[in-house]
C-alpha cells in the first residue's frame, strides 16, 4: 500500500462522512468518499443574515418598550406616593381653618362656655372628616381583651366576676381605617 493510498484511507476512517457511510451500510471506498446525504432544506449566507438582523430588530424593540414601561410605571408610583395624601390634607384644611378662628377668638372673647362649645364643634368636624375616610374608633370598654385589636398595659383585679379577661379601662384609644388596625387600644384588662 503506498503512502497517498494509507493516508486516503486514513482519511476515510477519521471523516464524518466516511463513518456515517459505514453506519448506513454503504460500502464506500478510499477513492469514493461521496456519500449520499438527504438534502436539508439550507438558506443561503444572505437569508441568515436578514433573518439574524430581523430578530435582532425585534429583541431591540422588545427591550426598549419593556424599559419604558418600567422607567412610566416608576415614575406613576413615584407620583402616587407624593400626592397620596392630598386628598386627606385637602379634607382637613377646613378644620384648620377653624382652629384659627378658635385661636382668634381667645384673644377677643371672655367668656369661656363659648370658647369650649367652639372648640367642641371643631373637634366634631375633625371626627367627622375622619370618619368619612375611613377612620373608626374601637369600642373598648366592658369588651372581651382581643390581642388583635387590645394591648394591654396592665392587668388590675376586675371589680366584679363578669370583669375577668374584659377590658375595664382605656389609657388610649384605638383606631381602625377601613377595617385595618392602625393603631391598637392600650387598655386596662381584669384578672
Amino acid at each position: 500500500m503506498s503512502k497517498k493510498e494509507h493516508k486516503e484511507e486514513k482519511n476515510q476512517e477519521t471523516s464524518p462522512a466516511g463513518k456515517d457511510a459505514e453506519m448506513l451500510g454503504n460500502k464506500a471506498t478510499a477513492t469514493d468518499t461521496s456519500v449520499p446525504v438527504e438534502k436539508t432544506k439550507t438558506e443561503e449566507p444572505g437569508d441568515l443574515s436578514e433573518k439574524l438582523d430581523e430578530l435582532n430588530d425585534k429583541y431591540l424593540r422588545l427591550y426598549s418598550d419593556f424599559d419604558n414601561y418600567r422607567r412610566r410605571t416608576l415614575k406613576e408610583i413615584g407620583d402616587i406616593r407624593k400626592h397620596a395624601s392630598e386628598d386627606v390634607v385637602v379634607k382637613l384644611l377646613p378644620v384648620l381653618d377653624d382652629f384659627e378662628r378658635a385661636i382668634k377668638a381667645f384673644d377677643s372673647t371672655e367668656n369661656a362656655q363659648a370658647l369650649k362649645e367652639g372648640i367642641i364643634l371643631i373637634f366634631n368636624k375633625f371626627i367627622t372628616t375622619l370618619t368619612g375616610l375611613g377612620l373608626e374608633q374601637m369600642k373598648t370598654i366592658g369588651e372581651k381583651f382581643d390581642t388583635d385589636f387590645h394591648e394591654a398595659i396592665t392587668n388590675i383585679p376586675a371589680p366584679s366576676e363578669e370583669l375577668k379577661n374584659k377590658v375595664v379601662d382605656e389609657v388610649e384609644k384605638g383606631y381602625m381605617l377601613n377595617g385595618k388596625v392602625i393603631r391598637y387600644a392600650k387598655v386596662v384588662v381584669g384578672a
